[in-house]
């Protein structure tokens, strides 16, 4: 029993966790620490549909940090509905849970955190001209973040898991 004056237990699952945000020209990557309390910027990598080189490099990424899941932004409409650039941010995440294995790869709701990134970045004193290289980062991040955050606050994962036939995997409650 927790007693009034503890803080809350976090119960979050152990491990490195990347974030991602899916532009149409970039792609922001973030990584959590391994206690999966702090989400970092990594770096922002263009955008390759022809080759997938962002794919590589981000597989790789999770291999380097051996990253125990990846959590990629889907960015639906304030009214909740999917439009075009989810169902890009879908194709992506399937494209890259074919390429991490095992790996998990989660898409979490991020509604507005480009927008919120660059408000941050401008509140911090980032130029405007300056905003564009780090805005996929920082979304990345505050993507992540979400995600754990809310993972320790129910104790469960975030969002729904991505399978590479595209399908929802179905979860057993706990």
């Amino acid at each position: 029993m927790t007693m009034p004056d503890e803080p809350p237990v976090r119960t979050v699952r152990p491990g490195v966790r990347v974030g991602v945000d899916v532009g149409s020209a970039r792609v922001g990557v973030a990584a959590s620490d391994p206690t999966a309390t702090f989400a970092h910027p990594v770096r922002t990598l263009a955008r390759d549909e022809l080759h997938g080189t962002d794919l590589t490099q981000i597989a790789t990424l999770v291999e380097e940090l051996a990253a125990v899941e990846v959590v990629v932004g889907l960015p639906l409409l304030l009214s909740g509905q999917e439009g075009e650039a989810a169902r890009i941010a879908r194709d992506y995440a399937v494209a890259l849970a074919a390429r991490v294995g095992t790996v998990t790869v989660r898409l979490v709701d991020e509604r507005l955190t480009t927008v919120d990134a660059h408000r941050r970045l401008r509140d911090s004193g980032v130029p405007g001209r300056g905003q564009r290289k780090v805005v996929d980062q920082a979304a990345a991040v505050l993507i992540l973040q979400t995600a754990l955050d809310t993972e320790a606050r129910s104790g469960r994962p975030p969002g729904e898991p991505v399978t590479t036939g595209g399908r929802r995997k179905k979860e057993r409650r706990r």
